[in-house]
């Protein structure tokens, strides 16, 4: 892995990977790309994405994301989860994606002790209709209470199997619906901060419109697919599209790490 771009966190001075060993081709331990990922020292909630997108714009390749990605890209994968205070993802992601609970690690053990972190990420699945299956690990043996974030119509009777289930219910709207900017406020008060949403599409267009994303973690995949899988973010779009700004970008056999984030943040 390589950077074409200078890793520096534009929001702290961080120490960054040592410049004189970015320019060959080596693989970076898991501290490195802690350092160049991490959050803003910033008291506010901050909302990143992560996502992999092929050259021709599929999200994914037979339903799942797994079949345009590569061994680099979850290492990213695994250290964006292991900053992050909670995990966001829609209800359908869950379902195909098969969500397991975020479990762990010991490379991150340290770092997360010292930002008063607890030992994994907690998984929170945004959904209206609460269309579950509550029996599955991601509630039944989460090493972090799952959180369930939906409306305060929500079906009553799936409300309480999701507290039956031992998964704490998050209300971030009025209707059935989830209100994308309230859900950011409510998982901030519950002290999750350090957000990091996996998708899918549908959720990230949500995040998108509503304004309140804040970076984007774009792996672009040197693949082609054609057909008419979905993009990395769908629904309604915006009426101006909103200029991110380039923080960094690194390369691995052809895929391209880029890191973006909201121009009007400081």
């Amino acid at each position: 892995m390589r950077s074409l771009f200078p890793v520096t966190d534009l929001t702290t001075t961080a120490a960054a990977p040592d410049p004189s060993g970015l320019l060959t081709d080596r693989e970076w331990s898991l501290d490195e790309l802690a350092d160049a990922y991490a959050y803003p020292a910033t008291g506010d909630p901050w909302l990143r994405a992560n996502m992999v997108s092929t050259l021709d714009g599929a999200a994914e390749h037979d339903g799942r994301s797994q079949g345009i990605s590569c061994a680099a890209d979850m290492r990213i994968f695994g250290t964006l989860r292991g900053l992050a205070d909670v995990v966001i993802a829609g209800a359908e992601t869950v379902r195909l994606e098969g969500y397991r609970p975020a479990r762990a690690r010991e490379a991150f053990a340290g770092r997360r002790a010292a930002a008063g972190q607890g030992p994994a990420p907690a998984v929170a699945v945004v959904s209206g209709s609460l269309d579950l299956d509550f029996s599955l690990p991601l509630f039944t043996e989460p090493l972090v209470p799952t959180l369930v974030v939906t409306g305060a119509r929500a079906p009553a009777d799936r409300i309480a199997a999701a507290r039956k289930a031992g998964a704490e219910v998050v209300i971030a709207g009025e209707g059935a619906r989830v209100d994308p900017a309230r859900a950011v406020r409510e998982l901030a008060d519950r002290g999750l901060r350090r957000q990091l949403t996996e998708g899918g599409p549908r959720l990230l267009g949500q995040f998108v419109a509503a304004g309140v994303l804040d970076e984007l973690c774009l792996t672009l995949s040197p693949m082609l697919t054609a057909g008419d899988a979905q993009r990395i973010a769908g629904g309604p779009g915006v009426t101006v599209p909103e200029r991110f700004a380039l923080a960094s970008l690194l390369e691995e056999d052809g895929f391209l790490f880029g890191r973006y984030r909201r121009r009007d943040v400081p």
